[in-house]
């Protein structure tokens, strides 16, 4: 994807973060659609469908938690990469945004360049899942279309968010491996990215309440393995 074609949605209800994010990613080449509050996120999003959604958390009308529900229930928006850009770095509002569908978490303040940065590193993962050869993983009983971003358990169709999907296809890939919580994190999330150590955690269990008990096995102190 070259930087012109990637649209990205900035939200944040103080206007000279608009302003001076806005700048710095349009500097980059990026198209940059703007909203003030979670209730305009949504609809615009409806309208833009963005690649990227750089959200804050603390918005009138509808907070970013609420916002990034809404917008992941949408179709055709279940995909979008959505990242928390907010001051509010505390555990519990790590959590609260993972579970609510985000990517990535980006706590202000920072500086344009590392901001760009982390946006490019965002996008690149987002280009390289694109180009992945693309294929379907059948075990008994429940099918992974990596192709058209699905899973589907008993002849039930379930869509899942971005990084629940990755942590998926990444543990199913090698049935019954067990696959390490430091290899998890850099695979799905990457070396650029920091998140908090319960983020696998909270992944997994929302995996779980989708697709069941059954298939992710927790290895104690050591990670996860998908049982066959």
């Amino acid at each position: 994807m070259k930087n012109e074609t990637i649209k990205i949605l900035l939200v944040d209800d103080e206007l000279d973060i608009l302003e001076i994010v806005g700048y710095h990613l349009n500097k980059e080449g990026y198209q940059v659609f703007k909203a003030c509050n979670g209730v305009e996120a949504v609809n615009k999003a409806k309208v833009v469908v963005p690649h990227l959604i750089l959200l804050d958390i603390m918005m009138p009308e509808m907070d970013g938690i609420e916002a990034c529900e809404k917008i992941r229930a949408l179709s055709g928006l279940e995909n979008v990469l959505i990242v928390f850009f907010t001051a509010r770095g505390e555990d519990y509002s790590q959590v609260a945004g993972f579970e609510a569908g985000a990517d990535d978490y980006i706590t202000k303040p920072v500086k344009p360049k590392v901001l760009i940065s982390k946006v490019k590193g965002l996008l690149r993962r987002l280009k390289q899942s694109e180009s992945t050869e693309n294929r379907i993983i059948t075990f008994d009983g429940i099918t992974i279309n990596k192709d058209q971003y699905f899973v589907e358990i008993d002849n039930d169709k379930i869509t899942l968010p971005r990084k629940e999907f990755e942590l998926l296809c990444l543990l199913a890939s090698v049935p019954n491996k067990v696959f390490h919580r430091e290899i998890i994190l850099k695979t799905v999330w990457g070396q650029d990215v920091i998140v908090g150590g319960r983020t696998i955690d909270v992944h997994i269990r929302k995996l779980r309440e989708k697709i069941g008990d059954d298939y992710i096995q927790t290895i104690k102190g050591v990670g996860y393995k998908f049982v066959v």
